[in-house]
């Protein structure tokens, strides 16, 4: 009987140790989909600061290299998007929606349409037009607003 207690244990300490080292893998894991929504949040509040305000203050003040700039760093950003939504990244405090993953085909598009929406507008900077600049940025806001409107929640709380 002794005997039998001593081979237990070994296994015992085996389950403890997998059921811990399965619990840190885990939780790993959490954490860094919580990390990478902190980025994406980052990400679109820094395109919000650049379309909705700095944009459109240097538009109205015929800023073209303002514009030319911030578009360039909606294009850079929209080049790192598709990373920062590893599957299933979805939490509470996100407004991202499961259709995301659901239909990732689709929403893989969106990033590419942004960005040729900003190239167009830091084009149109870049040639001082300023009809066209009007034109671009009202473009640039549609191409951000078709994917929110398909794949963004409402706002938490709201």
């Amino acid at each position: 009987m002794e005997g039998e207690k001593i081979s237990m244990q070994p296994s015992r300490f085996l389950h403890i140790g997998f059921l811990c080292l399965l619990s840190l893998v885990i939780s790993s894991q959490v954490f860094a989909q919580v990390e990478e929504i902190q980025k994406r949040r980052l990400l679109m509040e820094t395109n919000n600061d650049a379309v909705v305000k700095t944009i459109k203050e240097a538009a109205a003040a015929k800023d073209y290299p303002t514009i030319g700039v911030k578009a360039k760093e909606i294009m850079g950003n929209m080049d790192q998007l598709l990373d920062l939504f590893p599957k299933g990244s979805l939490s509470e405090k996100s407004r991202a929606k499961a259709e995301i993953w659901e239909k990732w085909d689709e929403f893989s598009t969106h990033p590419g349409m942004v960005k040729k929406a900003a190239q167009a507008l830091a084009d149109s900077a870049q040639a001082k037009d300023e009809a066209e600049v009007k034109a671009r940025f009202k473009a640039l806001g549609d191409a951000c607003n078709n994917c929110h409107r398909s794949f963004r929640g409402p706002r938490k709380g709201s």
